[in-house]
């Protein structure tokens, strides 16, 4: 990741415009940069599961400093947003409640390969979840911190799907093999990660229901895709799953993730 990176200095923070916050918006920006923050076990997890390859080590130690900015980032903005917002406080409770496996020593996705797409699929997910709220923001400090995101996470999916590349020489996972892992890792959006998140920063007093916060957080994200985001998300997907971005099969579940989207959107939200 060459390059003179962006920092929290370069946002033009003056321009924030409270009048323009969209207090929906707000809680899941609150609930993403405790995930974003939450980097560096990402990047702890990875060196553990790629021990002799420093190349890919530095690189992920590099992508969680980045991963981590976005997530103060993303944190400054709420608490301009609101006052209250204890980011700290929020943070420690996500942290207490849930964690990964940093004590792994083989990937959970069975190969390095496999490792390797679902972090792929993670990128695809970030970059076109900040895109969308880029671009259906109003507040100025929030969509140009959302476009920086969204432009990272792009590189990212690079970043990883180019060690892919490296890596399915070495092992020659099946393609087959490659979509089960994406299809997998996509399914896991709706596990415990971003429903405590969003439970951490919004719950208050309430008590922890993976389902009820869970379908808070996604119906509330669902609002801000457009079906642009939907297809560049699936072609990327595609690609890293090793298969053709931009055929008919590629449009269908477009089509389809994009109507499967805008249903859930439409659901009545329970917190």
């Amino acid at each position: 990741m060459a390059g003179k990176h962006w920092s929290l200095d370069d946002i033009a923070w003056e321009r924030f415009d409270a009048s323009l916050v969209d207090p929906e918006l707000l809680k899941i920006v609150k609930a993403a940069c405790m995930v974003e923050y939450n980097g560096r076990d990402y990047a702890a997890y990875l060196c553990n599961v790629f021990p002799d390859d420093p190349e890919f080590q530095e690189a992920a130690v590099a992508w969680a400093d980045e991963e981590v900015q976005h997530g103060a980032a993303l944190a400054r903005w709420a608490a301009l947003a609101d006052r209250s917002f204890d980011f700290e406080a929020s943070f420690a409770r996500f942290t207490d409640g849930y964690s990964i496996p940093l004590d792994a020593k083989n990937s959970v996705r069975g190969s390095c390969s496999g490792e390797l797409v679902a972090r792929c699929i993670v990128e695809v997910g970030t970059s076109s979840y900040y895109a969308a709220l880029s671009d259906a923001c109003r507040e100025p400090v929030l969509k140009e911190v959302c476009q920086k995101i969204a432009a990272d996470e792009l590189r990212h999916y690079k970043l990883f799907y180019d060690h892919l590349k490296r890596y399915l020489e070495k092992e020659g996972i099946s393609r087959w093999r490659r979509v089960w892992v994406a299809l997998g890792r996509i399914g896991e959006t709706e596990d415990d990660e971003l429903a405590y998140a969003y439970f951490s920063a919004n719950g208050g007093g309430q008590s922890y229901d993976r389902k009820r916060w869970s379908r808070a957080y996604m119906a509330r994200a669902s609002r801000y895709y457009r079906r642009k985001h939907v297809q560049r998300a699936v072609s990327m997907t595609f690609k890293a799953a090793g298969l053709a971005p931009q055929g008919i099969l590629s449009r269908w579940f477009a089509a389809l993730g994009y109507h499967l989207i805008r249903l859930r959107a439409r659901r009545p939200v329970p917190v």
